[in-house]
């Protein structure tokens, strides 16, 4: 859902990311991951209200290094990276370019068409770092993308009484029985995407002269993603709806153009560590959606729904049909928004031990849409089955979906706008018994912009006899905010071998922004509440066995609805624990190193994962529920004890464990569910040589 802004917020190399799909790609070198949990915004970036993942990538260095990567895997997969970096004017101008291309077969077997949820992309990202003097330096970023991939397959769950109309409209055109661990996509139309990620940015550190030599920090960046394609909307093989394809004059599309401006100065002043800062984006935002196109099987289909009975449409030319092949809704939505933050993080040391930190944020909103509704064929089967069937009860659903209505499309323009400003921030005491023990307790407001849906929206259920249900106009949803409470534990044990933090949470959630999915559309609820509260233990241990590591966590969280969510946002709503929400999730992580021989050393890597039982439909119908499942990851490898190379054999979902990602009503086919799966066992060996 395009309108939606992230929870967790994702920040690569200080430039903010508009939004989670768009922002992971192959970005070379990595020089450390950072997980910042619950509200942020007083430090750096756009305010999230469940966290930040800060990535920092490796920046040009004046000591010349190659790396070279091949490899293959399973699902004909091959691929290689080379990154380079050094010096172009000594001591003055370095650079480092990162280039990559990787293609694999897709994980779904497609049964009526090619496989689908394949890889096949290039990149390539150079930056170049300019240090005029020893108190300034500038780096400049420039990347591309481009992926040419399948996305996204989906598998038969439970197949309803409409399966029956769908096998003999297509023999072969839904899985007979279930089989999720088949990976059998039963689709007839190309889920083929085309991706361009492009970007600039460019980041300036100046340790300036003022206030006892403050560091000045800019990052300005410009960045453009888009993606177009379409796909099988009703997931099976008969010819039922789908959004048309790259072949197609008009085929679905989303981009994101972004400029994005950030300053901070920080520095000391006694015992206050202080930094102050501003914050502004810039986003357009253009959907071009093909929501629902009628396939030639299409009013078949719907005859089969009404026990053959379409006197409905007596009348037509015999030749043709009243739901006309490749017409259906065509709509755009602009959106612009422009965010602008002052924010301020400031710690005081009142004494060696006891630690206050205060942060707070005032951000600006402004968010413009205009909609532009049409229907390619004018609603021509919604008004006839009208005009033929007067209230149609039952049926409505499935003849007049809000995508036919005529009534959208005399609304050539529909506006909205919306202004937001919010004052969070957060307080935080830390105390220091020893040096292996410190305690803290921490309060956190946060806030995430509020948008709008970009999408129709209209009641389901005909109330007036030959009349189409009124188009909702105001598609909007609230901000959402988050006041989340901490107290824990960091402890550095076993003469600094062992790192073991411990926390208890509480977090209250307002207008959460749930994004609920139909099949068909994602449109986003405000719940009034949300709480989330629990515990969460994670550590690090260097063993006293030479080369052997162990990391891992555990956390128990209770995330649920409030008992006085009103019925009308779901029935299963009140009181229930949300979606995509386990009570228990734990990881753990072994990576073992030794000498084989005098010139050959040996690794070997075991992760996993485990989460108990979770809905993972936002509905929470029983039949979405994915029972607990652990995944491993494994990495075996063999190279010289310099580093120069390494062979690795590696294999993830190693048990090959088949789960649902997300389980979703099947289009038009009540009483039937689909479901994305999460990745099948993949594997493959790595060939890596350092220079």
């Amino acid at each position: 859902n395009a309108g939606l802004e992230s929870s967790a917020g994702v920040i690569i190399d200080g430039v903010y990311r508009p939004r989670n799909g768009v922002a992971f790609g192959d970005l070379g070198e990595p020089e450390r991951i950072e997980v910042l949990k619950g509200p942020q915004g007083t430090l750096f970036g756009k305010n999230t209200t469940a966290g930040v993942i800060n990535v920092i990538t490796q920046r040009p260095s004046f000591k010349p290094s190659v790396i070279g990567e091949i490899g293959v895997s399973h699902f004909v997969g091959y691929g290689g990276s080379l990154s380079a970096t050094g010096p172009l004017v000594e001591d003055a101008i370095a650079a480092r370019l990162h280039v990559a291309a990787r293609k694999r077969d897709g994980g779904y077997e497609g049964v009526n068409g090619p496989d689908n949820n394949d890889q096949d992309y290039y990149t390539g990202r150079l930056q170049v770092l300019f240090t005029p003097n020893a108190d300034l330096d500038i780096n400049v970023a420039i990347d591309y993308t481009k992926r040419d991939e399948a996305c996204c397959g989906a598998v038969q769950i439970v197949n309803g009484p409409t399966s029956a109309i769908v096998r003999a409209l297509a023999p072969n055109g839904i899985s007979n029985p279930v089989d999720p661990d088949g990976f059998r996509d039963y689709s007839n139309r190309s889920f083929a995407k085309n991706i361009v990620d492009k970007g600039v940015a460019v980041e300036l550190n100046w340790d300036t002269p003022w206030f006892d030599g403050a560091k000045l920090t800019s990052i300005t960046a410009i960045r453009d993603w888009k993606q177009e394609g379409g796909g099988d909307t009703d997931w099976t093989g008969a010819d039922i709806i789908y959004t048309p394809g790259l072949d197609d004059p008009n085929p679905p599309s989303q981009r994101f153009k972004t400029l994005t401006q950030e300053l901070r100065l920080q520095g000391e002043a006694g015992p206050v560590n202080w930094l102050v800062g501003g914050f502004f984006a810039d986003e357009d935002l253009d959907v071009l959606t093909r929501g629902v196109t009628f396939g030639a099987q299409f009013e078949p289909y719907l005859n089969g729904l009404l026990g053959g009975a379409l006197p409905l449409f007596t009348g037509q030319p015999a030749t043709g049909q009243v739901y006309r092949p490749g017409n259906g809704n065509l709509d755009t939505y602009a959106q612009t928004s422009k965010s602008y933050a002052l924010f301020t993080n400031n710690s005081y040391k009142v004494n060696d031990a006891f630690e206050v930190t205060v942060g707070a944020r005032y951000t600006w909103e402004e968010k413009d849409l205009r909609s532009v509704w049409t229907n390619s064929d004018n609603a021509i089967g919604w008004s006839t089955a009208l005009a033929r069937a007067g209230l149609l009860g039952g049926a409505y659903g499935a003849l007049c979906n809000t995508a036919f209505n005529p009534r959208f499309s005399q609304i050539r323009n529909n506006a909205q706008s919306r202004d937001e400003e919010k004052f969070t921030g957060t307080v935080k005491g830390a105390y220091r018994f020893n040096e292996q023990v410190l305690a803290y307790a921490s309060f956190a407001r946060g806030y995430k912009a509020g948008g709008f849906n970009l999408d129709r929206i209209a009641p389901g259920v005909q109330t007036v006899r030959s009349q189409a249900t009124e188009p909702v106009l105001d598609t909007s949803f609230a901000p959402e905010t988050v006041d989340s409470y901490e107290i824990g534990v960091k402890n550095t044990l076993l003469e600094r071998s062992l790192l073991l933090n411990a926390t208890l949470f509480y977090q209250d959630y307002k207008n959460f922004q749930l994004n609920a999915f139909n099949g068909l559309v994602f449109t986003v609820t405000s719940v009034p509440e949300v709480v989330s509260k629990g515990a969460d233990v994670d550590f690090l241990w260097f063993t006293p066995v030479a080369g052997l590591t162990v990391n891992g966590g555990v956390t128990y969280a209770e995330t649920t609805y409030a008992r006085s969510t009103p019925v009308s946002l779901g029935a299963r709503l009140p009181g229930s624990r949300l979606s995509l929400a386990p009570l228990w999730s734990g990881s753990v992580a072994v990576s073992y190193e030794r000498n084989i021989t005098d010139n050959l050393i040996g690794k070997i890597a075991l992760n996993s994962k485990t989460v108990s039982s979770y809905n993972t439909g936002s509905d929470l119908a029983p039949v979405k529920n994915q029972p607990g499942f652990t995944l491993v990851n494994a990495r075996l490898g063999i190279g010289s004890d310099d580093k120069r190379w390494m062979l690795e054999a590696w294999a993830q979902n190693l048990t090959d464990d088949t789960y649902y990602q997300v389980a979703f009503d099947a289009p038009f086919q009540a009483g039937s569910f689909n479901a994305f799966l999460g990745q099948p066992r993949t594997y493959g060996l790595t060939l890596r040589v350092t220079y």
